[in-house]
Order: structure tokens, then sequence, then C-alpha cells
């Protein structure tokens, strides 16, 4: 009971942690990383270990899948050059980087501990820069590369680390050529694993057709990727990223709207929820850590920190620019793919922040690895010094370089407005083949003025017409002041015993979900002081 009772009370902390990072605006890892730092330091908290096998295969497991879920396929392909050359070269330059200059400064440290050290610190995570990324309109391949680096620096550095601790912990040397090979077998394997177990959960998709049946497959199927790869001794990263992308591909097609509106729900949350457990984790650890390594004084702890850190930030700045104009020298990969702006690659070089697969990796050493306290410090030293200096200067840096891109004429993107235009037409052009049906033409002749309006007005959007910005915000201020109303009627004929909850609760998710496709669609620009009214508003309401 009282290892429940602390995680329930590390997650209460977590929201108060989130609700800060909202009202502050920064980044949500950011505040977890400082919030983790002060959990360490209360008194009389106790020192959560967990069993370093088990903190690698229940963390990443969902949140790799995750984020393999909802990858685009055609952008991740089409920009496979750059990522690759981030998510192999930068991680393993990084890797050796680090290891390098922990051998300079403690000589006695085995290359081995060095280089895991290394894999452990050397992958960005896209997730800590999404707060940033969400809030600015960047050019697509910015955010495709970062995202897409970050799904497979996971595997490349996890199988690095996993090589260099097994030598750690036997205390023998991996020879170059010995550890190139089984890089290359982990991460084969990993994939082959990853594709049979992505066609077998899409083969139990077609059979179930059940949301939440659904939902807790894909949740199972992320576990046994990794566990199925790692009982082979090969990447159970390779294997969950493999089989997520493969399912995420397969989503359109396979699950009703149900179960994916089901699926963003649940893995949102377990998103939230194993993020926030495994930065307060480690900031539980953190004071017990410290007093193991005391010995090594605070000036050493603290030189050692600031070299480690500063090694992994400008590491990924010496391999960025090098690896961005070097294949461009080539005439035809520099005809189909010009050199980028300079200021590109500063913000890729710059948005690396290190987040929870680090975490996991730090925990996930095992107790036999020489230096383990050590490293748990200065993984936690270089997570930190990103986070906060990186993480909190991001959104500055790119407003500075003129990054940013400005908005869509219209308020939305042409491609977007595009897309919405053929369903439009497509559903227009559906129901106008059902006039001179016998049984069906009556009611297609009723339906025909609401497909025609909806279509021309999405026809219009596209064309980007002066007006179409004006008329989507009449549109959005009638329908959205229309659901009000309906919601506050059914409230009020709930509330006078005419209407059973379960009912309520059916009219009410309709409801919802009319109000989510106008937002989605006609856009919301309310101020924050706007839905800070309205929040008010439904709390009155409901007190």
């Amino acid at each position: 009971m009282d290892l429940v009772e602390a995680l329930l009370a590390l997650v209460a902390a977590c929201i108060g942690f989130a609700i800060l990072a909202r009202r502050l605006a920064l980044p949500y890892a950011v505040i977890l990383v400082l919030g983790g730092m002060a959990l360490a330091f209360i008194p009389g908290l106790p020192e959560i270990r967990l069993n370093p096998e088990l903190a690698l295969a229940f963390f990443l497991p969902p949140l790799l899948q995750s984020s393999a879920w909802r990858t685009d396929w055609q952008a991740f392909r089409h920009n496979l050059r750059p990522i690759l050359a981030l998510a192999l070269g930068a991680v393993l330059f990084t890797a050796f980087c680090v290891a390098g200059v922990m051998r300079l400064l403690l000589p006695d440290m085995p290359w081995s501990v060095a280089i895991a050290l290394g894999a452990i610190v050397a992958p960005p995570d896209a997730v800590a820069a999404e707060a940033v990324l969400s809030r600015l309109r960047l050019p697509k391949r910015i955010v495709t590369v970062l995202q897409g680096e970050s799904l497979v620096n996971d595997a490349s550095s996890l199988v690095l680390y996993k090589l260099a601790v097994a030598a750690a912990v036997a205390s023998t040397s991996v020879m170059p050529a010995e550890g190139a090979v089984s890089f290359l077998a982990l991460g084969a394997g990993g994939i082959g694993i990853g594709w049979v177990v992505g066609k077998l959960t899409i083969e139990a998709f077609r059979r179930l057709d059940d949301p939440v049946l659904e939902v807790t497959t894909s949740f199972l199927a992320a576990y046994a990727a990794y566990l199925a790869a790692e009982a082979a001794g090969v990447s159970g990263v390779l294997s969950v990223v493999t089989a997520g992308m493969l399912m995420g591909r397969a989503q359109h097609a396979l699950l009703s709207s149900r179960s994916r509106l089901g699926a963003q729900a649940v893995w949102g949350f377990v998103e939230f929820i194993l993020n926030s457990l495994i930065f307060s984790l480690i900031g539980l650890q953190l004071s017990h850590v410290l007093a193991r390594i005391a010995g090594r004084g605070s000036e050493q702890l603290l030189m050692l920190g600031l070299a480690v850190s500063a090694t992994v930030i400008v590491a990924r700045f010496l391999w960025v620019f090098p690896a961005s104009w070097l294949p461009r020298q080539v005439a035809r990969i520099r005809e189909v793919d010009p050199l980028p702006p300079w200021q590109h690659s500063v913000i890729i070089s710059w948005a690396g922040m290190r987040g929870v697969v680090s975490l996991a990796a730090a925990l996930a050493l095992p107790f036999a690895v020489p230096e383990r306290d050590l490293l748990v410090f200065l993984a936690f030293c270089a997570i930190l010094a990103t986070l906060v200096l990186q993480g909190t200067t991001l959104e500055w840096l790119i407003r500075r370089l003129g990054v940013e891109l400005p908005p869509h004429d219209g308020g939305i993107d042409p491609e977007e407005a595009e897309g919405r235009r053929i369903i439009a037409a497509a559903a227009l052009e559906e129901i106008q083949g059902w006039l001179e049906d016998p049984l069906e033409g009556a009611i297609a002749r009723d339906l025909l003025p609401e497909y025609q309006d909806r279509a021309g007005h999405l026809n219009r959007t596209a064309a980007n017409r002066g007006a179409a910005a004006a008329e989507r915000s009449a549109r959005r201020r009638l329908r959205l002041a229309a659901l009000e109303a309906s919601r506050e009627r059914l409230i009020g004929h709930a509330e006078a015993g005419l209407l059973h909850a379960e009912g309520l609760q059916k009219l009410e998710q309709e409801l919802d979900l009319e109000e989510l496709r106008v937002r989605a669609v006609l856009g919301d620009e309310r101020s924050a002081a706007e839905r800070a009214a309205a929040r008010a508003h439904r709390r009155s309401a409901a007190g």
C-alpha cells in the first residue's frame, strides 16, 4: 500500500506540474524535471528502486508505439536520409564524444561504462520539444525530421547501450568490427519480429470489431513486440517501432471511428502517466544517488555534470552542419534536395532536448555496472541542462531567426482545405446519386441542401476567396451558439426528470462530438480570456 499511495501522490503532483507548465507557457518536460528535483529533497520520502529490467520493459513500449502510431509514413520515407543521418550518425557521434570526454576526465573509467553513459544521453526526445513545435508554424520538414529522428534514434542508442552495458557487467571489451556486426544484427532482428507482431495485430483488428478490444489489443501489441524481441536477443525498441508504424498505417482502413477516438484518448492518458511517473521516479532517487556519490566532492560532480551537458549540446552542432552540407556536394542530391537555410540547421541542432528515453535507460542500468550512481547523476544533469537551457529558449530562437512561417491565408492550411473540399464533394456526389432512387430519393432530396451548403462553403475556403475567413467566423459563431443552446435545454430537460441518465450521456456525447467537428472545420479563434470565461461559466453552471 505504501508504494500505491506514493505512486498516486506522484500522479497528483504531476497534474499540478502540468497546470503550472500551462500557466508559465513552458514545455511540460521542463517543469517535470524541475519538479522531480524538488520532490527528491522533500524529507522523509522513500527511495523507490525499480528493478532495472522492469524500467525499460514497462515504460518504453507504450511510449514508442504511440509515437510510431502517429508517424506520417509518407513524410518519414521522403525524409529518410536526414532522419537516418541524425538517428544513427548523430547518436553514435554524440555517444562516443561523451565517452571520450569521460575518459579524459576519469581515466580509470572503463570504455564500456563511458560508452554506456554516452548511449544514455545521446538520443534527443521530440516529445520534449513538442510543446514548442505545436505552438508555432514551422517548415514541415523540420518537424518531420525531428519527429522521425526521435522515433529511430531510441533504437540506435539503446542497441549501443545494450552492447556497452553487457560489456561493462562482464568486464570485457568489444572489438569495433564485432560491435558493428552485433549492432546490425540486433537492429535487423528487431525489425523482423516487429513486422510479424504488427501483421498479426492487424489480422486481429480485422476480426475483433469492438473498440474496447481493439484498443486493448493495440496496447498489448506494444509489449508483445518488445518482449518477443528481447527474448530473441534482438532490439525490442525497433520491434515496437516497426509494429507501431504498421498498425498506424492500417488504422485508417481497419478501425472504426469509435475505435480511433477511443485509442487517442487511451494513448494520451498512458503517455501522460508514464512520462510523469518516470520523471518523478528518477527525481525521488536523486537525493539518494547524491548521497552515495558525495565522496567525489561537489566541485568534481559539478565539473563532470557541466562537461557531459556541454558535450551533448556541442556534439549535435558539430554533426548537424557537416551532415547537412556534405551530401549536397553530390550533384544528384543537390538537385533533388537543395541545401536548407542555415537557420534550419541551427533549430535542428538546438532542438536536442533529452527526455524520457534517457531517463528510462538510466533507471535500467543494472546495479552491477561500475559507477552506476555516477552515471544516473550525469544523465540527470544532461537532461536537466538540455531541457532548461534549450527547452526554455527554443521558441525565442525560432522567432529570432525568422524560421516561423506566417499564418495561412484565410486561417487554414491549403492542403487541409483541399482535403475538406474533396470530402464534401464526394459526399454531395453520393447524395445526388440517390435522388432518382424510388425508395430513398425523397430523403436524398431533403438532405441535398445541407450537403450543397457544406460543399459550397468548403469550395470557397479551398479557393481562398477573400470572404472565406469572414464566412467561417460567422458559421462558427452561429453553430456554436446553437450547440450551446441545445446543451443547456437538454440539461434542463434531464434535471426536470424527463430524461434518464443514459439518454443524457448519449445525447450530450453527440453534441460534444459535433462541437469538436465544428471547431476542427471552422477553427477556434477564442482568446485565452474567452476560453477562461467559458470555463468559469461551466463551473458556475455546475455549481
